[in-house]
């Protein structure tokens, strides 16, 4: 098998893709270049700082979702046991703890090889990632600020009720 050097000659920028469906939703966004683009989700529980890059060499759209939750040094052995314990759930992306700044963020890509992204797909992406951030954010907050073990934060995170009160 040969792996051939892709020079991206497609019709569709997946950047440009995004940034049409962001105009189109009203969200605030900034695009830093050819190959970013920042959107700004409110969420339930946050908000979320969502970023497509356009990885060209790859032929990928990564998408990276971020919230405003600092580790402290003194948690970032339970949040990272809690970030493992996630994924082991998730089918789709992951969670990542860059312990030297403290932060979580979630992370996922699409393959294109040769194929334009469609507006439905980038759509997916960003539900998938905000779905998994809303799902699991206070578990992240049971550990950063509870105190709690990653066990129990999940358990109480992922409790869910039945009916009306």
């Amino acid at each position: 098998m040969a792996f051939v050097d892709f020079e991206a000659d497609r019709l569709n920028n997946p950047v440009d893709t995004v940034e049409t469906i962001a105009s189109s939703n009203d969200w605030a966004f900034d695009r830093s270049g050819d190959h970013e683009i920042t959107i700004s989700v409110d969420g339930r529980w946050t908000d979320y700082h969502v970023s497509y890059t356009w990885m060209a060499d790859l032929e990928a759209l990564h998408i990276a979702c971020a919230f405003d939750l600092k580790v402290p040094e003194t948690r970032v052995r339970e949040a990272s046991e809690l970030v493992a314990r996630i994924n082991e759930q998730l089918w789709v992306g992951h969670f990542d703890m860059w312990a030297k700044e403290g932060v979580i963020i979630f992370r996922q890509a699409l393959p294109l090889a040769g194929a334009d992204a469609s507006e439905r797909q980038c759509e997916a992406l960003l539900e998938f990632a905000v779905e998994a951030c809303e799902r699991y954010f206070q578990a992240f907050q049971f550990v950063v600020w509870a105190g709690k073990t990653a066990e129990e934060a999940l358990d109480a995170a992922l409790f869910e009720t039945v009916g009306e009160a």
